[in-house]
């Protein structure tokens, strides 16, 4: 007993050790941390490239714990939100993104087969076996670089037949304008995805068709909108820590950090440039992409944080610790867009040992809902007031 004391107590004869000044750097960091969560403020008004580096270099389990503890002062312990992904669109897709097997650029390595738009009805099918399978959000994605005139009646439908079904909307379709964004606020989209990726920095070495500011204007229309920000990262593209760093920097430099932000694992599909380079050197550790979201957790504390691609080949373990980052979304069902996700039974097995319960939906209503006159019978649409 008596070494273990003298571990814990301080020895003023002991000369200064490099380990020691780190850990009360560490120490004046939680603590900070700590105030901040209790003065339940904006972390996005806070936290400084510096400080979001600082948190990377925190000792795992404390960085987790803080994740929790900041989870905790926005979000239901225990709760978390359940979507489902379909491709309404698949394949050929224009951009020539390194790691995904949609491109058109790289479908002569992929192999992938081209599918044309989804039926209306087989869409609201896969929606209805979603909700009945927990799902309280219903994603659908299509690979375009941006929507053509001619597809948007066709995705103003999509969003208003799965609203009727009671569950909340997010679309990924690529690139918008503030026409296209205000038709689908219109139609009440509740959620659009456009992801950043990675950082402005290593940007360039993931896909040259579309430049990072086109990214940033999309989502500044969404914004604008009114619909709400879906918008994450993929780590383990080669990129190094300094740009997980700069990502969840540019989280920040936003008016207002993203509602929805999905965290991704690399999946490296054979095939495509990224993919290839990542099979033959190696992927990212699974603990530092836990560590991505703790960090993202604790910067956005009013933010979903998503479990996305890369959760099928987790253990349990991996994927309790994850839940512990302050992750509260993830993605159900066998499939996202092209590949593999862990199975329902094995989900819903793991939520129960975890004592994890499902979040209900809350779907916004639409801008505009149609208004009948009784006299006249003349149809017409009314906004309705945010």
């Amino acid at each position: 007993m008596a070494g273990l004391l003298s571990i814990a107590e301080p020895n003023a004869s002991r000369p200064t050790d490099p380990i020691d000044n780190q850990n009360s750097l560490n120490n004046d960091l939680l603590a900070r941390l700590a105030t901040d969560a209790t003065k339940s403020l904006q972390a996005s008004k806070q936290y400084s490239r510096e400080d979001i580096a600082a948190l990377f270099d925190l000792p795992l389990m404390d960085l987790l714990l803080q994740a929790q503890t900041v989870h905790r002062q926005h979000f239901a312990a225990n709760e978390v939100q359940i979507s489902t992904l379909l491709s309404i669109k698949t394949g050929n897709c224009p951009e020539d993104c390194g790691y995904c097997s949609q491109s058109g650029h790289h479908r002569d390595t992929t192999k992938l087969q081209a599918e044309k738009r989804l039926e209306v009805d087989k869409v609201i099918a896969a929606a209805k076996r979603a909700k009945a399978t927990g799902s309280s959000r219903f994603c659908m994605g299509a690979a375009w670089k941006h929507p053509s005139a001619k597809d948007m009646p066709y995705v103003v439908e999509l969003i208003k037949e799965v609203k009727a079904l009671g569950l909340e909307t997010c679309m990924t379709l690529g690139m918008l304008d503030t026409a296209q964004a205000t038709q689908l606020a219109d139609a009440g989209l509740d959620y659009y995805n456009h992801n950043l990726d990675t950082s402005r920095r290593y940007y360039e070495q993931v896909v040259s068709t579309r430049s990072y500011d086109e990214r940033l204007d999309t989502l500044t229309n969404v914004r604008n909108s009114g619909i709400n920000v879906c918008s994450g990262n993929i780590v383990g593209m080669g990129e190094s820590r300094d740009d997980r760093i700069d990502w969840v920097h540019e989280l920040l430099k936003m008016p207002k950090a993203p509602e929805s932000i999905p965290v991704n694992l690399l999946v490296p599909i054979a095939g495509t440039p990224i993919g290839d380079r990542v099979i033959e050197e190696g992927q990212l550790s699974v603990l530092e992409w836990i560590r991505t979201i703790a960090v993202t957790r604790i910067c956005c504390p009013t933010s979903y944080v998503r479990l996305s691609a890369g959760r099928e080949s987790l253990s349990d373990s991996e994927q309790a610790l994850a839940f512990m980052a302050g992750a509260n979304s993830f993605f159900y069902g066998d499939k996202l867009l092209t590949t593999g996700n862990a199975s329902q039974s094995s989900d819903n097995r793991l939520m129960r040992e975890l004592g994890l319960t499902a979040q209900f939906a809350a779907p916004r209503p639409p801008k505009q809902v149609p208004v009948m006159d009784a006299m006249s019978g003349h149809q017409s649409q009314v906004v309705l007031a945010e």
